[in-house]
């Protein structure tokens, strides 16, 4: 009877928490993405929807537009480190309209050949859906190498 009781008592607790607002998300995700930058000694360019980018490596090619087919290595994880998916060396094709908003937004700031980080907010990832090995409103870091624009 006690694991029962008990059982419904973190059910409710759970089931009663208050859910974020999609711009308390934003900002939470903004604070824990800048908290990185600094713990990491970072500097990133920020756009107006919350996508941070760190340009390592300018490239010597054309930059995409947000509907480009393109060819992208890449690695992602999260802000501890943890790796959830990454590309082979060759990279992957895929046109920007079909992936996550923070690639369509993010992969077009560099140039073929460019390099670099996106760190990517959960309204502009998966948001407040677990996907894959993706817990619901996480952050994602993408090191990311524009390989080709198809």
């Amino acid at each position: 009877m006690k694991q029962i009781v008990f059982a419904f008592a973190i059910f409710t607790v759970f089931a009663c928490q208050k859910e974020l607002s999609e711009e308390e998300q934003l900002a939470k995700d903004i604070e824990l993405i800048e908290q990185y930058l600094a713990e990491n000694n970072l500097e990133a360019e920020r756009t107006l929807n919350g996508l941070f980018y760190i340009i390592e490596k300018t490239g010597n090619g054309n930059f995409p537009a947000t509907n480009s087919e393109v060819t992208v290595r890449y690695k992602g994880y999260f802000l501890d480190g943890k790796v959830f998916d990454q590309s082979t060396e060759f990279g992957v094709t895929f046109n920007l309209q079909s992936v996550i908003r923070g690639w369509t937004e993010g992969i077009p700031k560099f140039s073929v050949a460019g390099e670099g980080k996106l760190l990517i907010p959960s309204k502009l990832g998966y948001g407040p859906n677990a996907r894959q090995g993706i817990p619901a409103n996480s952050v994602l870091i993408f090191e990311v190498k524009l390989l080709d624009i198809n």
